[in-house]
């Protein structure tokens, strides 16, 4: 789903080990976590639908794209707690099927045909060295377009084949845990700012807990001295793992 100061449609998600870590990222409280985290996310969404052949547009106030984005990403993400209805609106097809990351909770789109699909908090885990995760799940990273299917199987159920194009592979780390060779977990890590984000965190053949340890250890061993950002709709499990919800966001659904 993370750039800094997006301001075209070229923005990359790819992740780089060798940018140096900053001095105390989002170190402004939890009003800049959030300012961080949906950056990150609308440009894994951006990078997600220029997989797909469908770049978005940033702008200072929101991500949009003008066609219907792959199954399970927004058409449009709030980058500012300013951004308005017409903000959102203006850059998208806002017909049935229409969806809209409200960064901030701070959209009303009822009026315009839309209902909060969901709520979940962002989430924020600073700086710090993680513990090797216990256990026998072994962890690695995807390389190939037949892993890469391997890995979209197990996360979505067979549910969703085709969705990770293999040219994802050189934008952002997609990580998988294994048991006894079978993928039984895995999650994705985007760097396009000054944190890394974490999301698509799953466990099939495992329990959360393992997911999630095992990819807060890769994040850190891959981007060391980075914070991490998200969000969950449960946040429980990460922060058994050292994340810290912060602000609240929606997502809109016209239906």
């Amino acid at each position: 789903m993370r750039a800094d100061q997006p301001h075209s449609q070229e923005t990359s998600a790819r992740p780089r080990a060798d940018r140096p870590a900053p001095q105390g990222p989002a170190r402004a409280g939890a009003a800049a976590v959030v300012l961080e985290a949906a950056r990150d996310n609308a440009a894994w969404c951006d990078a997600m639908c220029r997989a797909h052949g469908l770049p978005g547009r940033f702008t200072a106030q929101a991500w949009t794209n003008p066609r219907r984005t792959p199954p399970y990403y927004p058409d449009a993400v709030t980058l500012s707690p300013a951004a308005t209805e017409a903000d959102v609106l203006g850059g998208i097809d806002a017909s049935l099927g229409a969806s809209v990351k409200d960064s901030f909770a701070a959209l009303d789109l009822a009026p315009h045909g839309f209902h909060v699909l969901f709520e979940a908090r962002w989430l924020h885990r600073p700086a710090a060295p993680a513990p090797d995760p216990a256990g026998d799940v072994a962890w690695g990273r995807v390389r190939s377009a037949s892993e890469l299917r391997e890995w979209e199987r197990a996360c979505f159920g067979g549910e969703a084949d085709g969705l990770f194009p293999p040219s994802l592979l050189e934008e952002v780390a997609i990580l998988y845990g294994r048991r006894d060779g079978a993928l039984v977990c895995g999650g994705v890590l985007t760097l396009t700012g000054e944190a890394v984000g974490v999301s698509n965190v799953f466990a099939t053949g495992c329990d959360d807990d393992t997911a999630w340890a095992g990819t807060v250890a890769e994040a850190a061993r891959l981007f060391p001295g980075r914070a991490l950002v998200g969000y969950e709709i449960d946040t429980a499990p990460a922060e058994r793992h050292g994340f810290t919800p912060t602000g609240p966001l929606r997502i809109w659904l016209r239906s």
